[in-house]
């Protein structure tokens, strides 16, 4: 059985339809890794982070995009925040807004 991939939060698709088109190639192909074969590819496509988030990494020659996930029963992989990285680490406003969103998605039990 495949995993599905959910947008409960309209600006994470927003964001995503506005990616520059070889950063939106590549997140299609990666949705579609995540699709077959399950939230965790590895390095240097996903990375777990804490407390039940994970982070897809998406890189390439328009710049470096990272979007924030969970999993959640019955194979749904859930999109929970996305921004373009311009700095070495990952702005603590960003994770934070992820971890918001992560525990809203928990408590709906969507």
């Amino acid at each position: 059985m495949a995993w599905n991939i959910e947008y409960p939060y309209t600006d994470v698709e927003e964001f995503l339809s506005n990616l520059a088109p070889g950063l939106l190639a590549r997140y299609h192909r990666l949705s579609e890794l995540l699709i077959e074969f399950g939230a965790y590819l590895g390095m240097p496509h996903t990375k777990a982070l804490c407390r039940g988030l994970f982070e897809l990494r998406i890189k390439g020659k328009e710049g470096i995009v990272r979007i924030f996930y969970c999993t959640l029963v019955r194979k749904r992989i859930v999109m929970l925040h996305a921004f373009t990285k311009k700095t070495q680490k990952t702005p603590l406003k960003e994770l934070q807004k992820a971890e918001r969103r992560y525990r809203e998605v928990v408590r709906r039990g969507s």
